[in-house]
């Protein structure tokens, strides 16, 4: 089973793309140094990254709602 839940992750952004973007540009933030917002165990940043979007620790901006 994987934690945090896909549906659960999807309450807080506005499609699997957004969360997959979200996810990625966070993960790399921590591997470059940046704290965690949350406290948690884990060594690996995508799950880390997961844990904070779930817990609403990470914000996000559209700048285009789509390409056309």
């Amino acid at each position: 089973m994987i934690y945090p839940s896909v549906d659960d992750l999807l309450t807080k952004v506005d499609s699997k793309y957004t969360l997959v973007i979200a996810a990625a540009k966070r993960a790399r933030q921590l591997r470059n140094g940046s704290k965690k917002t949350i406290k948690i165990d884990y060594r690996k940043d995508v799950t880390t990254a997961l844990y904070e979007i779930e817990a609403g620790n990470i914000e996000y901006e559209r700048i285009r709602d789509s390409i056309k």
